[in-house]
């Protein structure tokens, strides 16, 4: 009976896995127009300022999860 469970538990740590790896792929693409709009805009300190928050917010929907997903594998 043990080795189903584990392999079932094996699959769900690798889909796991798979779909952190997909969410930093999503933050990366997310990341790309804003840092193209800082370029583009010249560097001005508005568009810097814009810039920073909008990478900060990609940031933390990208690394919210895995924090939340490391504390929980840790309980």
């Amino acid at each position: 009976m043990e080795t189903p469970l584990s392999a079932l538990v094996g699959l769900f740590v690798k889909a796991g896995v798979a779909l952190l790896l997909v969410n930093e792929v999503r933050g990366f693409v997310l990341a790309a127009p804003v840092l193209y709009g800082m370029y583009h805009a010249g560097g001005t300190l508005m568009a810097i300022w814009l810039g920073i928050c909008s990478l900060a917010g990609i940031a933390l929907s990208v690394m919210g999860p895995w924090v939340v997903a490391r504390k929980l594998a840790l309980v």
